[in-house]
Order: C-alpha cells, then sequence, then structure tokens
C-alpha cells in the first residue's frame, strides 16, 4: 500500500481544465501554483471521463503533491437494481432544496445541504440508491414530469433527469476520497463549486471560489447550441417543453452556483461586470472582491523588439476552435480583408479536438469560400515563437471573462482587435478616465459582424502610425495595471488569512 500523500495547504478544485487542457484558465492556474512555491497544492479534476487517451498538458510543478482525476459523467457503480421504499427524510430535505432552487429566498438552510448535497452520516451509495431505486424517487419523478412536462415523452423525461443528477451524486462520493486540507480553493462554481460547498460544509475548512467567467452564463450559450442540435425528439416536439427541459439544466446550474456563494469567501470575479453578476445570482456583496488577470511582463517584452518594421498581413486567433469562439466570423473577416489585401493570411492556433465537428465546419467554410491559400489551421504554437509575426490578435469570441491572452498580446505588444465581450473593452479601451488616457491598444466591434472586424483590421494593418499608437497604449497599460506579480501576491494574502482562519 503506497503512502498517502502529506496534506496540501491548498486543494484546487478544478472542472475541465488544468492540467488536461491548454490556455486560459489552465495557464492561470499553472501560473498561480509556481507564483507560490513555498505552499503545496492538491488537484482535483472533475471531467466528463477518465479516458485513457487523456494526459497531463502541463509540467506539474514541485510543489503539488497530489492530483486526483474524478469521472462525473459515467454511471454509478450501484450494483443490481434493488426496490426500496426511500428515506422520508432525504425526499422532504431534497423537495424543499429543488423549491429553493425555483424561487430563492434568502440563504439555503445547512440541514438540507446536509442530507441531500453533502449526505452526511450516510454511505457512499445510500442517497445514489435512494435517487435512482427507490418508490419515493420514483414517485416524485411522476409528480414533476405531470406538473412540468406533461406533453413530453416520459421516457426521454426520465433520462433527463436521470443525466441531470448522476454528476450531483458522484460528487458526494468524491468528496468522501478528498483529504482535508487547510484552504479549498474552486477555480469556478458549476460542479467544481458545488464539491466545493460539499467540501466545506462536510470539514469546516474555508472555500475560495474564483470565476473567470459566470459559470451559468456560459453554460446557457452552451446548452441552447446543444438542444438545438442533439435534444431527445420527446423533448423538442413537444411544444413548450424543450424550453422547460433547457430551463431546467439552468435552474440547476443556478442553484449550486448558491450553493457555491453560500459557502465561499471570499468570492473573486476578474473585473466589475461580472462581480455585480455574482451578485445579482445571489452572492453576498461583502464577500465579492475583483483580482484582475496578470501576467509575466518578463516573458513578453523581449517579443517587441521583434516586430517587422512593416506591419505583416497577418490576423491570429489563439484560442480552442470551438463555437463559443465564433471561428466562422474570423474566417469570413479574412474573406472580406482578401478582396482589398490579396496578401491577408488568418491564423487559427489552438487546438480542434474539443469539438471535431465543428472544427469540419470550419475548414469546410474555408473551402467553400475559397480562402484555402489564406487561412492556417495551426494548432498549439508557442505564443512567444507565433505573436512577433502577427500584424493583429483578434478575437471574435460569443462570450468571454478576461481573456488572457489579450493581455499577453498587448505585453508582447501586439495590438488586439476584439468583439465587445467580458472585459476586453476594459483590456483595449481603458476602465476608468486615467486607464482611458493611456490610449486605444486596438478596436472594440460587435459580435458576429465580420464587415465591421474587417473594417477595424484593415484601418490598423494599413495605418502604420496607428497601429504604433495601439502598440504603445496595450504595453503601458499592461504593464501599470496587469502584472501578474500583483495576482500571485493578492492569492498569497488570501490563502495565508483563511490558514490561519482554519
Amino acid at each position: 500500500m503506497q503512502p498517502l500523500p502529506p496534506e496540501a495547504d491548498v486543494t484546487l478544485l478544478l472542472e475541465g481544465s488544468y492540467p488536461f487542457v491548454r490556455g486560459g484558465v489552465s495557464a492561470w492556474v499553472h501560473a498561480l501554483i509556481e507564483g507560490l512555491p513555498e505552499l503545496t497544492f492538491s488537484l482535483v479534476h472533475l471531467g466528463a471521463d477518465n479516458s485513457a487517451d487523456e494526459h497531463i498538458r502541463y509540467p506539474l510543478p514541485p510543489n503539488v503533491v497530489e492530483l486526483q482525476r474524478h469521472d462525473l459523467m459515467g454511471d454509478l457503480a450501484l450494483g443490481e437494481p434493488r426496490s426500496l421504499p426511500g428515506d422520508k427524510a432525504f425526499f422532504a430535505a431534497s423537495e424543499r432544496l429543488h423549491d429553493w432552487f425555483r424561487a430563492p429566498a434568502g440563504a439555503p438552510d445547512d440541514e438540507w445541504i446536509d442530507q441531500v448535497v453533502v449526505q452526511r452520516g450516510r454511505s457512499e451509495t445510500a442517497g445514489a440508491h435512494d435517487f435512482f431505486h427507490s418508490k419515493a424517487a420514483w414517485k416524485q419523478i411522476c409528480e414533476s414530469y405531470t406538473r412540468n412536462c406533461p406533453d413530453a415523452s416520459f421516457p426521454a423525461y426520465f433520462w433527463s433527469v436521470r443525466n441531470m443528477h448522476t454528476p450531483l451524486m458522484k460528487l458526494a462520493g468524491i468528496a468522501r476520497q478528498v483529504r482535508p486540507t487547510r484552504v479549498f480553493h474552486a477555480v469556478t462554481t458549476g460542479y467544481a463549486g458545488l464539491l466545493g460547498a460539499i467540501l466545506q460544509q462536510g470539514t469546516g475548512r474555508p472555500l475560495v471560489l474564483t470565476e473567470h467567467g459566470i459559470y451559468t452564463k456560459e453554460r446557457k450559450i452552451e446548452l441552447q447550441a446543444r438542444f438545438l442540435r442533439d435534444a431527445p425528439d420527446g423533448l423538442v416536439q413537444a411544444g413548450g417543453s424543450m424550453e422547460h427541459h433547457h430551463a431546467t439544466w439552468l435552474r440547476m446550474f443556478e442553484g449550486i452556483g448558491r450553493l457555491a456563494y453560500h459557502s465561499a469567501d471570499p468570492i473573486i470575479s476578474l473585473y466589475a461586470q461580472n462581480q455585480q453578476r455574482q451578485i445579482r445570482d445571489g452572492a453576498d456583496a461583502e464577500r465579492t472582491r475583483i483580482i484582475p488577470n496578470g501576467v509575466d511582463i518578463s516573458r513578453f517584452e523581449h517579443l517587441r523588439s521583434r516586430h517587422a518594421d512593416k506591419t505583416p498581413p497577418v490576423l491570429g486567433l489563439i484560442g480552442r476552435i470551438v463555437p463559443i469562439k465564433d471561428i466562422k466570423t474570423f474566417i469570413r473577416t479574412v474573406g472580406v480583408l482578401a478582396q482589398s489585401m490579396p496578401e491577408v493570411q488568418g491564423w487559427l492556433v489552438g487546438p480542434e479536438e474539443e469539438d471535431p465537428a465543428y472544427a469540419e465546419e470550419c475548414k469546410a467554410l474555408v473551402q467553400s469560400l475559397g480562402l484555402q491559400a489564406h487561412i492556417r489551421f495551426m494548432g498549439f504554437q508557442s505564443v512567444e515563437d507565433i505573436l512577433p509575426q502577427m500584424g493583429l490578435m483578434v478575437l471574435t469570441s460569443i462570450s468571454e471573462a478576461f481573456p488572457l491572452v489579450i493581455v499577453e498580446s498587448l505585453a508582447a505588444g501586439l495590438p488586439v482587435v476584439s468583439t465587445d465581450v467580458g472585459a476586453c473593452r476594459d483590456l483595449i479601451e481603458g476602465n476608468d478616465a486615467g486607464d482611458r488616457a493611456l490610449g486605444v491598444a486596438g478596436a472594440i466591434v460587435p459580435m458576429v459582424d465580420h464587415d465591421a472586424l474587417a473594417r477595424a483590421a484593415f484601418g490598423l494593418l494599413t495605418d502604420r502610425r496607428r497601429w504604433l499608437a495601439a502598440q504603445q497604449a496595450g504595453i503601458t497599460r499592461v504593464e501599470r495595471y496587469y502584472q501578474q506579480s500583483r495576482v500571485i501576491d493578492a492569492y498569497r494574502t488570501i490563502y495565508q488569512d483563511r490558514m490561519g482562519a482554519s
């Protein structure tokens, strides 16, 4: 029997990110761990499955003492089904908790959380057996179906409810495998945030919560796309039932987000608009605070001298090839520019494996527009190598929070054209009067508007004085407001305060 690793100072609760996915939140987590070598970290990763070919994308720093991987979406190991009457107290608490999800008023009752979410005092599978095999569960599902979705296919409704609750039931078992730590830190709400709430409630140890984006907002965008494409016929064809199904998933994510807010202190966002969204979604305003992202300036400042004297006609997009990044608008933008700039190039730098079907759609669009000579799918590239070769960084996303790629680009002396999402306007135009006085570091355009994006890109690519002014504004803004050392120092203080209180 192998010895257990030592208790960590901080356990990071991660969902679909570090260390198995590159960029974005993962890069932030890696920098945080490396920036705090005096602390030890345990990692708990929640994924859709534990595929054998899923491999670690980052070398784990030496202060990482443990990595756990957990599958949320597979079936529960419950053995042979057996009929049960069902624990009346469990289902009464479950009904009250679901009522609170539907119409939250005040804080949730800790007793509901203990019985339904933490499942304190119950065996690892008792709650799951009750939910999936008991007569009380069947009665509850039938009553909910009759009340909320009577025109839909009952089998489709039943399996939707089962699929919705399977990962929630798994989390109680996962929590039993996470050893106590001095501080828990969830790097999202969602399932990781709910796991944090279970652990905080079960151990009494403090929970820190950081939201890079607002989880419920991102899930709403994803669910809209997924349900239109993949929903069971029984839920789509019955008038209004699809909307109910969609709303039920969103209500669940909103509810578990409130549970995370209820348990966490502090509740951190990256910019003011998301802080206000957290408060509207149930976070205690006094527990919220803003810590913007930052970059290691020394990693990028030497790249500034590598830019050519003439702006290269190259638009780059660094990010995953997924619908939320709206890659198709980027492709159409390059198509518009190619009519007046035959030498223009569009470089798509990022992984394609997350949504292979969408990646193929993008490649088919390139073919149909005849842009094979202008668009390159380049996969993963070192940002240090690729940024000096570009003329502009472009974001066409329909949803973002605080894109680190913008801060990295500005630090490297590369202007940015972005859609008006998340903190992008603050990063490019400035956050307040003093910041805005530094100048504009590129351009902001509406979402899904390839003509506006093409006009903005053309203006910067063809006006060297404007490009140089944007470059200098971006460099000054990052150096003044977005140094990574500030981020590390802020989290060091938070961890020290919470460890002292635990």
